[in-house]
């Protein structure tokens, strides 16, 4: 398997699991959250079909994920008792493909001769480093419950 069959099954597992993650949550937010993410790595899939064929790069400029802290704001706001925290372990397992995403594509950027195969690698390492992001922002959100404690005597430094 070449380097670009090897990325392209790895967004296509990514998109799976986000996919089957986003299924398993009935909290609307974070089921748009990885709905987005799902479609996020849909692209990364071109990008790296495109290098693979030597056709013309797509923008390896990933769908604008900067309404998802809109989205933890209303998460914030409504009752969270849709979340499903058992789920934690799963996002968990979704950081350490991120993280081993990024790690891969920041490797192959530097062992690429091509300057625009270099800075695709380098946009899509980024990418897997915000989806790294997001996720800690779930796992965050999802796990305050369980870790929040109320008592009179703890002052509690950030607003829940």
């Amino acid at each position: 398997m070449d380097i670009y069959e090897y990325a392209m099954q790895m967004e296509k597992d990514g998109e799976a699991y986000y996919r089957d993650l986003a299924a398993k949550t009935a909290n609307k937010g974070i089921k748009h959250i990885l709905v987005m993410l799902a479609d996020a790595e849909v692209i990364h899939y071109r990008i790296f079909s495109a290098m693979k064929k030597r056709e013309q790069l797509p923008s390896p400029d990933a769908q604008d994920l900067s309404g998802i802290k809109n989205i933890f704001e209303r998460l914030k706001e409504e009752d969270t008792g849709s979340v499903d925290a058992s789920q934690i372990a799963l996002y968990r397992k979704a950081q350490d493909i991120e993280q081993k995403s990024r790690d891969f594509y920041l490797e192959q950027a530097e062992k690429s001769k091509d300057t625009g195969e270099k800075t695709a690698f380098l946009k899509i390492a980024q990418q897997e480093k915000t989806h790294f992001l997001i996720l800690e922002k779930i796992i965050e959100f999802v796990n305050k419950p369980n870790i929040w404690l109320e008592d009179p005597e703890w002052y509690h430094l950030e607003e829940y």
